[in-house]
């Protein structure tokens, strides 16, 4: 399992890894994955970053992270709308799944190219 944000896949819509957490996903994005448990709250979009933290965290104690792992599979890509290094709740997703289930949850690197996944892969002969 990875995260990511939108504009790394406006190429990609159709890749079946992609799960939109955001509270909405762009236009290219409709009729794709999403887990609309993982979405913030739209009263918390405008929240001070440590606000937001204690609510999100809020929703996160109310779901089983075993559950959310087995219903989004271990290559989903965990989508939303903040750039890479801009505070962001797939990161706490990240986190929380991280530290709940001891598995890792890295962010895509900011150069990734979805097709990327295939270049090192050795073909059996």
């Amino acid at each position: 399992m990875q995260t990511s944000n939108f504009w790394h896949f406006t190429g990609e819509p159709d890749d079946p890894r992609l799960v939109s957490i955001a509270l909405w996903s762009p236009g290219w994005y409709k009729g794709r994955r999403r887990y609309p448990a993982l979405a913030p709250r739209r009263n918390m979009l405008k929240m001070a970053e440590d606000a937001y933290r204690a609510e999100y965290q809020a929703i996160l104690d109310k779901l089983d992270p075993q559950k959310v792992f087995a219903d989004l599979g271990p290559d989903a890509i965990l989508l939303c709308w903040e750039p890479p290094g801009k505070f962001c709740h797939r990161r706490l997703v990240a986190a929380w799944l991280e530290k709940k289930l001891g598995v890792q949850v890295p962010e895509l690197p900011q150069g990734y190219h979805p097709n990327q996944k295939d270049l090192f892969l050795r073909r059996r002969q």
